[in-house]
């Protein structure tokens, strides 16, 4: 079983990006079921934009609990 992403993160993806937790919760989904980056997956299945995964990316640099993901 995959580690639960930090809420820290998760908290970002909400607040910053305005992801509905919906959104959110199926990438956590398909994130445990086939583990790879929660970043690239959340592209992947266009629940955010390249711009937004340029921001996640950003955040993660400055995160030091982001090597999780």
């Amino acid at each position: 079983m995959q580690p639960i992403p930090p809420a820290r993160f998760i908290r970002f993806l909400h607040e910053e990006l305005a992801l509905p937790k919906d959104s959110i919760t199926i990438a956590q989904r398909l994130w445990e079921q086939n583990p790879g980056s929660l970043p690239m997956i959340l592209w992947q299945y266009g629940l955010v934009s390249l711009q937004q995964l340029d921001q996640i990316f950003d955040w993660m640099d400055n995160s030091p609990s982001a090597n999780l993901l």
